[in-house]
């Protein structure tokens, strides 16, 4: 999916932009969102200030001046449900924010567990005080991960079921039992043949959807949807060393989920999506279609008309991040390498060492855009030292995104934890509002 920056020569380009200094000039990118009804805002990194600053600023003006109904994240379902109802409870302090957001401890824990968020969830619990329970915005997981805690999450719900229902629910308890919800140890254990629990999760929805039958009420609609997570969740972790069969379900679990909650907010609805680059900006244009990978960007083109849907990538020339060295390591701050001189980061660099925002429209015609262009992309797991050779995805970058926000200059995020004085509330600035 990644591959080494092939240009490194300078390669200068004419790319209209319009400066990015302030939320004032977001309003060259508001306007171009239009009436569009989801808004995928992307990121090059998952441990970067500036791409979460950027996108709460946005995300703010979506829902005050657009209406927009809820943002979902690149997040467990379970752990950010508990943020909406956060949100749309009475008004909290600091404090009550960085102890909600440290409930997220799945690795990585600084994704959602960090002051930029803490910031956001703060506005939108204040946001909410003035709103009525219709009109509260709201805050939720697309993600597939949290399979064990979905299905313990349920379980009060399931105590009203019919025998048939809770037999369903246990007997899909006691299949995961043996792996202490270690998901290693469950994908271990079906390579060997050793385990299997499709069946058991596969009943326990078909169970929870006939038990909710007519109903359109939130309590069944998050049963559902934790049975969703651990039906989807099993088939994740049962492929995992396939790559690309594991990607596509964790891709469309996130799609159908986002479908879900348009569909449950009503025909009006309109959402806001936070992920990674590498699933909001479309992947038919990238040589990620070539190895049979398809993400959410794409299936919301397709499935909400691409005159519905606007999708906003990020990224920067250099700065530094929050990552690790290896899956599940302690967090470390790492220095992003200048981009080289030939990739998508390079050139608009050449442009001049300034934030600027691109609208896709401005530059389709731009002949030497219409072929791939190295474009850089940062997971959990980054190693600087060779970051040409693994971090840049061939892109056609006017097909791939609706407009792209270009920080040049970044700093690491901040994870909870960092910041705390003795007892004292947590000052969540400068990410306060």
């Amino acid at each position: 999916m990644v591959s080494e920056a092939s240009q490194d020569k300078p390669v200068r380009l004419k790319i209209p932009n319009y400066p990015l200094r302030n939320e004032k000039d977001l309003n060259i990118l508001l306007n171009q969102i239009g009436s569009a009804k989801v808004v995928l805002l992307g990121e090059a990194s998952h441990g970067t200030s500036e791409y979460y600053t950027w996108r709460a600023a946005i995300s703010k003006r979506l829902i005050q001046e657009k209406g927009f109904d809820f943002i979902a994240v690149e997040g467990e379902w379970a752990d950010s449900y508990r943020v909406n109802n956060f949100i749309k409870g009475p008004k909290k302090d600091s404090a009550a924010v960085v102890k909600l957001l440290e409930q997220y401890n799945r690795w990585p824990t600084w994704m959602w567990g960090n002051y930029e968020v803490a910031s956001l969830v703060q506005w939108l619990n204040n946001y909410n005080q003035q709103k009525s329970a219709g009109e509260k915005a709201g805050f939720f997981g697309l993600d597939v991960y949290c399979l064990w805690e979905s299905m313990t999450e349920m379980m009060p719900y399931l105590q009203k079921a019919d025998a048939a229902t809770l037999k369903a629910a246990r007997q899909a308890h006691k299949c995961f039992q043996p792996y202490s919800a270690d998901a290693q140890e469950y994908a271990i254990a079906v390579a060997n043949a050793e385990a299997n629990c499709r069946a058991e999760t596969n009943r326990l929805l078909q169970a929870v959807r006939k038990m909710g039958d007519g109903q359109k009420n939130e309590a069944h609609f998050v049963a559902e949807q934790n049975a969703l997570v651990a039906v989807n969740g099993e088939r994740y972790y049962r492929t995992m060393a396939s790559g690309q069969e594991s990607w596509n379900i964790r891709d469309n679990h996130m799609a159908e989920t986002l479908k879900r909650l348009l569909d449950f907010h009503g025909p009006d609805a309109k959402a806001i999506i936070w992920e990674h680059n590498t699933h909001v900006g479309d992947a038919r244009y990238t040589d990620m279609a070539r190895e049979g990978l398809i993400n959410v960007g794409q299936l919301a083109r397709k499935e909400y008309g691409a005159e519905n849907v606007f999708i906003v990538g990020f990224g920067s020339y250099q700065g530094s991040v929050i990552a690790a060295d290896r899956w599940g390591a302690p967090l470390e701050k790492m220095e992003v390498p200048p981009a080289p001189a030939g990739s998508w980061e390079g050139i608009l660099h050449q442009l001049g060492p300034t934030n600027k925002i691109i609208l896709s429209k401005a530059i389709r015609d731009e002949k030497n855009l219409k072929k791939p262009i190295g474009h850089r992309a940062i997971g959990v797991v980054y190693d600087p030292r060779r970051e040409q050779y693994g971090n840049y995805v061939p892109s056609v970058m006017p097909k791939r995104y609706d407009a792209f926000l270009f920080i040049d200059q970044t700093h690491a995020l901040h994870p909870l934890g960092t910041l705390v004085k003795g007892n004292e509330p947590p000052d969540l600035y400068p990410w306060g509002t």
